[in-house]
Order: structure tokens, then sequence, then C-alpha cells
């Protein structure tokens, strides 16, 4: 990587836990499920069960894939929040839709505000085929002790096909995924699954390339939020997003109103925030 890649891997990696620097590096952080460390060579190694996820951004990038329509995107939402579950959704988009996705404004989740989201993505659900899948943090917890984060999303986005192609009658000849594991490993990881969608083209950052992966993007936000206001709903509980100091303490706020077993029914529970909080 670049002097400049590093530089800024390290501003992203701000508030993640920074370790003793060994011999030759420029840094090493710890994260929940990756350990990464950047040398002064300009090599960085990404260690752990999530460094795919997070080498990923810094793969070489790949031709992009044939941008006619229809297409089919999908996008995930959640792997990162402590709390919530994780959603995966599949939509397919013809030229026919792209008006009224440029009305919208849709674009990337990440980009958009939740009262955005709350507001585009019922017109959005109501005008295309599409296909969410919402893992609640009772069954990722029972998967996540023999599958990886990694392996679940993979597996999440294939269903996510599976399930799209059954509705629209067929795929199209564009499916673009939001790069998040190179080629090789995600179909790796679906060996053992009985129907395997092929043909996927990989990129990074693809919800600001391809509008139906920002379709995707956006309904799986909203599907992640109304499943957070059931959560919060169901035990009068704020629930913060993300991975951070805030989710630390609700942890223990949580623990503390509704007992610790409780907890495998909202958290993401190899996190490393569970053992930081309840230490």
């Amino acid at each position: 990587m670049s002097p400049q890649q590093i530089s800024a891997l390290e501003k992203q990696l701000q508030g993640c836990e920074k370790r003793k620097t060994p011999p030759y590096a420029r840094y090493q952080y710890r994260l929940s499920d990756c350990v990464i460390t950047a040398y002064e060579s300009g090599k960085v190694v990404f260690q752990g069960e999530g460094a795919d996820l997070y080498a990923a951004p810094f793969a070489q990038a790949r031709p992009k894939a044939a941008a006619g329509f229809p297409q089919a995107g999908s996008d995930e939402v959640g792997t990162g929040d402590y709390f919530g579950p994780v959603v995966v959704c599949a939509a397919l988009v013809t030229a026919e839709d792209l008006p009224l996705l440029q009305q919208l404004g849709v674009t990337d989740s990440k980009l958009l505000g939740d009262d955005a989201i709350r507001a585009c993505a019922p017109k959005l659900t109501a005008a295309l085929r599409y296909s969410v899948l919402i893992l609640d943090d009772d069954t990722y917890n029972r998967v996540h002790e023999h599958d990886n984060m990694v392996a679940i999303k993979c597996k999440l986005h294939n269903q996510a096909y599976v399930h799209l192609q059954r509705k629209a009658g067929g795929l199209p000849g564009s499916i673009i995924v939001d790069q998040f594991v190179q080629e090789k490993s995600y179909y790796r990881y679906l060996r053992d699954q009985p129907q395997i969608i092929r043909g996927i083209h990989f990129e990074t950052k693809a919800e600001s390339r391809y509008p139906a992966v920002a379709a995707a993007s956006v309904i799986a936000r909203y599907a992640f939020l109304k499943a957070c206001d059931q959560m919060a709903q169901r035990y009068a509980f704020t629930f913060p997003k993300g991975a951070g100091a805030a989710v630390d303490q609700a942890i223990r706020q949580f623990v503390q109103a509704h007992g610790q077993e409780a907890l495998a029914h909202v958290a993401k529970l190899h996190f490393a925030n569970t053992a930081k909080a309840l230490k």
C-alpha cells in the first residue's frame, strides 16, 4: 500500500485498540475480529477471521461490470454494529426504475441519515423486486460458533439472490456485490450450499456506481432500523449504533436492567465490547 493509503487507514482505525508496535512496523490496531499491522516497507497485514473483510477495499481494482439494465445488486448492514441484526438485501433495478431512484436521491445508505432512509425506503420496496434476509442476534451467535462473519455474509448474499431469482423469475446478466471478500474466498465459503448463484461481479464502493446496489443498501438499512426499533420497544432501552465507547456503557446498563443472559438476544457477543464492558 502507498504511504497515503497507510495514513488514511490509520485515520479510519482511530478509536480502535492500538497495540504495542512490532519491529519495523508503523502501527498495529486490534479490532473485534482482526489485527491490522502496517509496516514501514508499505506492507499491511490483516490477521483474524475478519481479515478478508477489512482487506477487501485495498485489493487490486477489478474491471467494472456492464453498466446496462436490468441489474441486480446486494449490500449488507449491521456487521459493524454490536447491537442489532445482520441484514442483507438483493434488489433488481430496471431502466424504468431509474427516475424514481433519482427522484428519491438513492445512494449508499451510509451517506443518508436515518430519517431519509425511513422516508424513501418504503417507496423503493413498493416499486422494486427485492429480497431481504434478517439474521437476528440469537441466530447470529449460534451460527458464529462455526462460521465467521465473512462466511455468514457470503451465505446471506447468496441466499438473498436465490430468493430474488425465485421472486423475479430469473436474474439479469449484471449481478453486483459490494465487495467485502475476494471472489475465490466468496465461493469457497459457499461450497456446502445447495444452490449457488454465479456470474457475480465484485467491486468495492459499488453502491456509488450501481443503482441496484445503492437501492439494496437503502432497503437493508431500513430493515435494520425497523428491527432495532422493535428491540428498543421490547426492552424499553436505547441501543446505540456502532461498536464504540457508548456501546460499552450501554452493555453494562442493559445487563444491569435485563441480566447478562438477555445480551445474546440483542448483541453480537464475539465483539470485543462484550469482554471489555463486563470485565
